[in-house]
């Protein structure tokens, strides 16, 4: 396995951990479609998954500790 699936898989779980604090209901507007609401959360989550990912591991391989 790579350094960087492996790293994707902690930051995914962290994200997934850190996400559940957020009220979701109280974000979008009061008739919102449900499921609009819950695809913009997985985008949202997709991305901050994506860049920290690449974030951390461009940090790692800039620095040479690998």
């Amino acid at each position: 396995m790579s350094f960087k699936f492996i790293l994707y898989f902690v930051i995914t779980i962290l994200v997934i951990w850190t996400m559940n604090t957020i009220n979701i209901n109280q974000i979008f507007k009061k008739n919102a479609n449900p499921i609009q609401a819950k695809l913009f959360y997985f985008f949202v989550g997709l991305s901050i998954i994506y860049l920290v990912t690449n974030f951390i591991y461009d940090l790692i391989t800039t620095v040479n500790i690998i």
